[in-house]
């Protein structure tokens, strides 16, 4: 085998471990995917009953991109959320996942009679490829 030749080996074996070393760093990026998103805020007296963290889109972890969003809703008397939508998003690959998880969040059913001042409300959903730890 010729110089050459050899030369054009070695890279392909560097390349092949290269591509084993990312295909693992993204497998193990997957295995943590439920805890690369955070709730920051919500802007809400009600009380929450079943709050539903959103996925993490398989095409941003792919590509390595992060973001923010927040979604404003309305909460119903009976602690569903009503009206959805983004106010503000630094990509759109997060936005249904966002609105998917308050839609699928519920809050606790006011009583007869009482009254809440303020039935808006606003969630931010952090989206980081860095895990984030679970609170006990």
């Amino acid at each position: 085998m010729n110089g050459a030749a050899r030369q054009m080996m070695a890279k392909m074996q560097r390349g092949a471990s290269s591509l084993a070393t990312i295909a693992a760093m993204l497998a193990s990026a997957a295995t943590s995917a439920q805890d690369a998103v955070e709730q920051l805020d919500s802007s809400t007296d009600r009380v929450p009953l079943h709050t539903v963290i959103p996925d993490y889109p398989q095409v941003a972890r792919r590509d390595r991109i992060e973001g923010e969003v927040e979604v404003c809703f309305h909460i119903a008397r009976d602690g569903r959320p009503q009206r959805i939508a983004v106010r503000n998003s630094t990509n759109r690959l997060f936005e249904k996942p966002a609105r998917k998880a308050v839609r699928h969040s519920t809050w606790l059913p006011l009583k007869k009679g009482e009254e809440v001042s303020g039935i808006k409300a606003c969630r931010t959903f952090r989206f980081s490829l860095v895990p984030v730890p679970k609170d006990e």
